[in-house]
C-alpha cells in the first residue's frame, strides 16, 4: 500500500488502546497512521474481561455492545490451592468479549474513519528530533508530530531502549509466564473464577459464543520444574487444585496449542520514554487477576487523546502534554497497580493464599472493598 510520509500522529500497537486513540484522533481531524506487526483478525494472551466502566465509551467508539447478546460477569469465585472457595458480587461487574473479536471490530471502525492501518508491519525504533518523529519500520520510514507507543507487555523498543524494567529480570516482580486458551466448558456464564496454584493463578470466564476464555498466570520456575512441558505442568501443578483439575478435565480446548507469552514484569513503567506516551501495558500492567487490564488500556486511550488533541490545536506545549499525561495516567491508575501488586503477593503464593481465604471468608465485604481497588469508575 502507499503510505503518505507525513502524519499528525504515530501509533505503534494496535491493540485497545491504540486502536481506540486511533479512532478518537482521525475523529478529531488529525491525520493518523497505527503500525501492527500481526494481521486482524488474531489472538492476544489475555484475560478478556472488561468492567462496566468502560461500556458507554465502546460505543462511542462505535461497537454495539447491546445487540452482542454477550455475557454479562456480576459474581466472582475464589479458590485456593487447597480447594478452599470464597464468592462474592462484583461491585460494577463487567462483560465477557474476546480480543480476537474486540480488536477485529475495533480496527474495522478505524480503517472506516480514515485510519491508516499498516499491518504486519514491526516497527524498529523511533527517533525524535527537531520536533517530529521519525518512526523506522521494516517496511521504511514515517514522520509524525506525535508518537504514542501501545506495544504491549514487551517489545523488541522496550529492550532498544533499555528501559529500566528490562534490566532488572530478576526481580520478583519479572519473569512471569502467561498461557491462554479458549476452551468450552459448563461454567456459569455470570461468573469469572480465579484458582490458585502454586507460584500462579488461573481465571475462566465466558466470552461470545458460548466460549470461555482460560487463562493463567506462573513464575517462570514452574515450568522449568516440569521439564518446560506445558502440558506436563498443568498436570502436574496446576491440577493440584481440585477445581482446576476438573476444568483441565471437562474443558473441550478449541486452540491445537496455547498461546504464551513469557518474561512478563508487573514493575513500575514509565509513561513517556524518549517523549513518546506510552499506553496500555506498555506504560504498566496490572496483575491479571484483578481482571482489568483492557479497562485501563481503552480508558488510557481516552486520556492520552485529550492531551494529544490540545497539544495540535496549539493549546499546551509538548512539556505540558507529557506531564499532563503522566499525572492523568498515575491519578487513574497508579492505586490500582499497587492494590493489584499487593493482591498478587497472596495469590501467588500458597500458603498466603489458603490462609487469606479462609480468613476473609466470613466477611464477604473485604472480598468487595480488595475488588474495588483495581477497579474504576464509568467515564
Amino acid at each position: 500500500m502507499t503510505i503518505k510520509s507525513d502524519f499528525d500522529v504515530a501509533i505503534i500497537g494496535g491493540g485497545l488502546a491504540g486502536l481506540s486513540l486511533a479512532i478518537q484522533c482521525v475523529r478529531a481531524g488529525h491525520r493518523t497512521i497505527l503500525f501492527e506487526k500481526e494481521h486482524y483478525p488474531f489472538h492476544k494472551v489475555c484475560g478478556e474481561y472488561i468492567s462496566f466502566e468502560n461500556w458507554n465509551y465502546l460505543q462511542d467508539l462505535g461497537i454495539p455492545l447491546s445487540d452482542m447478546n454477550l455475557p454479562m460477569i456480576n459474581r466472582l469465585l475464589i479458590s485456593s490451592p487447597d480447594g478452599r472457595c470464597i464468592e462474592s458480587r462484583l461491585p460494577l461487574g463487567g462483560f465477557g468479549i474476546s480480543r480476537y473479536l474486540i480488536d477485529d471490530l475495533l480496527f474495522r471502525i478505524a480503517v472506516s474513519e480514515g485510519v491508516t492501518v499498516v499491518q504486519d508491519t514491526k516497527v524498529l525504533d523511533i527517533h525524535f528530533s527537531n520536533q517530529q518523529f521519525i518512526i523506522e519500520t521494516s517496511n521504511g520510514n514515517t514522520f509524525a508530530k506525535i508518537a504514542a507507543g501501545s506495544f504491549g507487555k514487551r517489545s523488541n523498543i522496550d529492550i532498544k531502549w533499555k528501559r529500566n524494567f528490562t534490566l532488572h529480570n530478576h526481580n520478583k516482580l519479572s519473569n512471569y509466564l502467561a498461557v491462554k486458551y479458549h476452551v468450552k466448558y459448563d461454567s456459569p456464564p455470570d461468573q469469572i473464577a480465579l484458582h490458585n496454584f502454586e507460584n500462579g493463578y488461573c481465571g475462566i470466564s465466558r466470552i461470545e459464543d458460548e466460549k470461555s476464555c482460560l487463562c493463567y498466570l506462573t513464575k517462570a520456575a514452574n515450568l522449568r520444574k516440569a521439564g518446560n512441558d506445558i502440558n506436563r505442568m498443568e498436570q502436574e501443578i496446576l491440577s493440584k487444585n481440585p477445581l482446576l483439575k476438573n476444568i483441565f478435565l471437562k474443558s473441550r480446548f478449541l486452540y491445537d496449542k496455547p498461546l504464551t507469552i513469557s518474561r512478563i514484569s508487573f514493575a513500575r513503567k514509565t509513561q513517556v520514554e524518549n517523549h513518546v506516551l506510552l499506553l496500555g501495558d506498555a506504560a504498566g500492567l496490572i496483575a491479571p487477576l484483578c481482571g482489568n487490564g483492557m479497562s485501563m488500556a481503552l480508558h488510557a486511550g481516552k486520556l492520552a487523546f485529550q492531551e494529544i488533541d490540545l497539544f495540535l490545536n496549539n493549546r499546551i506545549d509538548r512539556y505540558e502534554m507529557e506531564t499532563h499525561y503522566t499525572r492523568q495516567w498515575e491519578k487513574h491508575f497508579s492505586s490500582r497497580l499497587i492494590a493489584g501488586r499487593v493482591i498478587q503477593g497472596f495469590f501467588g503464593n500458597a500458603s498466603l493464599s489458603n490462609l487469606l481465604i479462609k480468613t476473609v471468608k466470613p466477611f464477604p465485604k473485604i472480598v468487595r472493598l480488595l475488588i474495588r481497588q483495581t477497579h474504576g469508575t464509568p467515564y
